[in-house]
């Protein structure tokens, strides 16, 4: 394989609930568009354009609005879970790439990982909280 076709990168994973997303930042060159593809396809065939822009959130945060191209590979989960975990990605591979953007980026709550999941279900239980009907006979 030719050294020179390879493309440098920076890479963030991010993780919600039960999707994981592995995020790579690639710097543009001259004349060269911004892109955003998600396992393969192009952002828009999967998101509305407000879901794109609250994952491309660390991105306007910095300033840094089309310096950049985005591919992700997500995993896990569902979309919602997945819209959380590459905006976490996005933001932690900006920080690797600029330390200087981390505490505009920890302002909005943006390098924070969001620790929620779902609680397991506990026996005699329908599921975790909820009980069967109680009949007292």
């Amino acid at each position: 394989m030719n050294k020179s076709n390879v493309r440098k990168y920076i890479e963030g994973v991010g993780r919600r609930k039960e999707a994981h997303a592995r995020v790579r930042v690639y710097s543009l060159t001259k004349g060269e568009e911004a892109f955003f593809v998600i396992n393969g396809k192009p952002a828009q065939d999967l998101f509305d354009a407000w879901e794109i822009d609250y994952m491309l959130k660390p991105f306007k945060v910095t300033d840094t609005e089309g310096k950049f191209g985005v591919t992700v590979i997500a995993k896990g989960g569902g979309f919602t879970g997945w819209k959380d975990a590459i905006r976490l990605g996005l933001a932690r591979a900006l920080v690797k790439h600029d330390k200087s953007l981390k505490p505009a980026l920890r302002k909005e709550g943006l390098v924070t990982r969001d620790p929620r999941s779902v609680e397991r279900k506990k026996a005699g239980l329908k599921k975790a909280r909820k009980a069967p009907r109680w009949r007292k006979r």
